[in-house]
């Protein structure tokens, strides 16, 4: 019997989240640099790290902390003025991060990044080097979620105890099969709601990254407005966090399959991510290494 092939460093990495969200629960209580209640922050990245922003901004303006807008690093308004910016870099080397803070000098700038080695360190006026975080894998699982679990967990008082909940149902998520129905569909969409869209973007992108597979992302509410025009036998609905009220019932008339568990939606994304990895394998591709795609933007000039 031919022996399996070894699991990916995709895989290896992301079934380590669990433990990195506690550490970065542990170390978000001790960090400087921090956005203050109050404060008027911007929060940015690139890539996933943009969709990890989103999710950060949706929960600090949740939480009553304060005004907290997420932008794409290459698309932030200069024209605004903010008390403080909040940068995610894995790297620490992606070009428009480095430019926007450097024009964003006067501002004070928390950048969190998985290497101390890196230009964000001079950049930034504060760091937050979740360095056990880091990846080998091009595509992003560990990373992000660990930035965004270190920064949830520093909103309130009880926000350790919420990512120890998070890592455990994370855990759980981790020991359990895939239904087959999910990496044998031929379309996914990713919907959410609040901080939740953040993370089926970056559901959607997981997919096409490692699998180079067809998949869409929504706000949960916008899905009627159009996109469930694709919704069908074959394909799937996944919803992050709860699902708006009737709308189980119209995917059901499409015939599509339905994931809406209700769970942690961190706890969810573990799960896509194990999806994007299935699926890729699945295709013959190497889900460490997706077409055209580097570990960093470096751009020239």
């Amino acid at each position: 019997m031919k022996p399996s092939p070894p699991p990916s460093l995709t895989h290896r990495e992301l079934v380590t989240q669990p433990e990195s969200w506690r550490r970065a629960a542990r170390a978000a209580t001790r960090a400087t640099g921090l956005p203050a209640p109050g404060e008027r922050v911007a929060v940015t990245g690139c890539g996933t790290s943009w969709f990890m922003a989103q999710a950060y901004a949706a929960l600090r303006e949740a939480a009553g902390q304060g005004e907290t807008d997420a932008f794409a690093a290459s698309e932030f308004p200069r024209g605004r003025a903010y008390d403080r910016v909040v940068a995610i870099t894995r790297s620490g080397t992606t070009t428009e991060v480095l430019r926007l803070l450097e024009e964003t000098a006067n501002t004070p700038a928390l950048a969190l990044t998985a290497d101390p080695r890196t230009p964000v360190m001079d950049a930034a006026t504060d760091t937050a080097v979740l360095d056990w975080a880091d990846e080998e894998s091009v595509v992003q699982t560990r990373f992000a979620t660990t930035a965004l679990a270190f920064l949830r967990a520093s909103l309130s008082p009880s926000g350790a105890a919420a990512m120890a909940e998070a890592a455990d149902e994370a855990e759980r998520t981790l020991s359990a099969p895939l239904p087959p129905s999910l990496p044998a569909a031929e379309q996914w969409t990713f919907l959410g709601r609040g901080w939740a869209y953040g993370l089926a973007q970056e559901a959607a992108l997981k997919m096409r990254e490692a699998a180079g597979a067809w998949t869409e992302a929504y706000p949960a509410m916008e899905y009627r407005h159009g996109p469930v025009a694709i919704a069908g036998p074959g394909r799937v609905v996944w919803s992050f966090g709860p699902l708006p009220d009737g709308l189980a019932a119209d995917v059901a008339a499409t015939g599509a399959t339905l994931v809406a568990d209700g769970g942690d939606p961190m706890a969810d994304l573990v799960r896509a991510q194990r999806l994007a990895v299935a699926v890729a394998e699945s295709r013959g591709l190497d889900p460490d290494a997706p077409r055209h795609l580097t570990r960093s933007v470096v751009l020239s000039g």
